[in-house]
């Protein structure tokens, strides 16, 4: 088996079970990306997200071009096509080649029966394409978002929802923190510039670096030395807000994979920190990431809910949650999102932020900071948690973000901005 002929089904199979089984992409694809050659990683990767962040559209065109839907073992060729769509409407592939390799897909997958099906239905997607794509545009829903998350986001932000929606069908900038106990921003982003690449600085967070395109991290600059972090600006914000200080004893909780942990050592590399996530697998990244700055952090399994049985009595001068969330300010980075989660979900999450919140607060010193943080952009998460959190925490104030009223400081998605994020800073009395 030709390895890229291998390519196109794999990718079918990946987004077969984000959709079918509710899989993660990112604990589908990983294993995937090791049947393919180097070269063809980023191919694969590219496939996937496409199609995930397309998935909508893909769907339309193939009930307008098939008169029954593929069921049960034949289901992974309904992804199949779609990945085909997906090539000749995005990528440069020319259409030769991607219509050969998606046909020959079938080979891979054990159904060499349906390779005309598959040839037919992509050529007969190329004579109509240009017609099926405009009537697509004037469809019910072309916002390829879910009609559930589309409405939510029209009633939250009836101004914004379609930059929203916009910023979440684009590919995400890359963004980049600088450690500083190595160099300053503008220094590293010097070296930057004599390898050849170009960055642009944010006018909010101290530490942050987006490139004017992604690179891989070996050709960053220092990067196995911990000179630099992949990380969103939106994410750092978090730690802006904490403001740490040396010697203090510090929480980060829900802490996997260790982005704000090491970014909370580098701004006060004398605190003690102490890193918890209840999932213990995710963890390992929270080691790799203080492993290569060179840190060390006190690291623990533990529920957020229940801080009783990890946190040995102990009280934090300051504490970072950054809450489980529906993850909807991120979907330009996880386009499966869109396609996991269900409108059940947001108030089962608001509960368990509500929980959290609740069961961590005391453990914080009077005089202590908590900043809350979620990737979310749904109120229910967000300015409604906190304005319910400080009606019934008679010893809880919000400060320098927002008012009770309306709590909270929310980014939201821009091509040359951050992730949505929300943040709201609260000072124990």
């Amino acid at each position: 088996m030709k390895k890229n002929t291998n390519l196109r089904s794999l990718a079918a199979q990946a987004v077969e079970q984000v959709v079918e089984d509710g899989q993660s992409l990112s604990n589908v694809l990983p294993p995937l990306q090791q049947k393919v050659s180097d070269k063809d990683k980023a191919l694969l990767q590219e496939l996937c997200f496409g199609v995930l962040r397309t998935l909508s559209q893909l769907e339309w065109l193939i009930n307008k071009l098939m008169s029954r839907p593929m069921t049960g073992k034949q289901r992974t060729i309904h992804y199949l096509i779609m990945v085909g769509f997906y090539q000749l409407i995005y990528t440069r592939i020319p259409p030769h080649a991607a219509l050969a390799e998606t046909v020959e897909g079938a080979v891979a997958i054990k159904r060499p029966q349906l390779k005309g099906l598959i040839n037919g239905v992509l050529r007969q997607f190329q004579r109509q394409q240009e017609t099926l794509l405009e009537a697509f545009a004037q469809s019910e829903n072309p916002s390829l978002h879910p009609s559930w998350l589309l409405k939510r986001l029209q009633h939250a932000y009836p101004q914004q929802w379609e930059a929203i929606v916009e910023a979440n069908n684009q590919r995400p900038p890359m963004w980049l923190r600088v450690n500083r106990n190595h160099h300053s921003r503008d220094a590293w982003l010097a070296l930057l510039e004599e390898a050849g690449h170009k960055g642009f600085t944010h006018p909010a967070y101290p530490d942050a670096i987006r490139l004017e395109s992604p690179l891989p991290v070996h050709a960053l600059p220092g990067f196995e030395e911990g000179w630099v972090t992949v990380q969103d600006a939106s994410a750092q914000g978090c730690v802006t807000l904490l403001a740490p200080e040396n010697s203090e004893q510090i929480l980060d909780l829900c802490a996997a994979p260790g982005g704000k942990t090491t970014h909370i050592l580098e701004a006060a590399p004398d605190a003690q920190v102490m890193a918890v996530d209840v999932d213990e697998k995710r963890l390992s990244r929270v080691y790799d990431n203080l492993k290569r700055l060179g840190m060390k952090a006190q690291v623990k399994q533990g529920d957020g809910r229940y801080p009783a049985q990890w946190c040995e009595g102990m009280q934090f001068d300051r504490i970072l949650l950054d809450a489980p969330c529906s993850a909807t300010g991120v979907i330009r980075r996880h386009p499966d999102i869109k396609w996991l989660r269900r409108d059940r979900d947001i108030p089962e999450l608001a509960s368990l932020q509500r929980e959290i919140l609740d069961a961590v607060w005391p453990y914080l010193k009077p005089g202590g900071t908590l900043v809350y943080a979620t990737c979310s952009i749904l109120p229910e998460e967000n300015s409604e948690q906190i304005r319910a959190f400080l009606e019934r925490t008679s010893d809880a104030v919000l400060s320098g973000t927002g008012t009770p009223e309306d709590p909270g400081k929310q980014n939201l998605p821009a091509a040359e901005e951050g992730d949505g994020f929300f943040y709201a800073k609260l000072i124990k009395k």
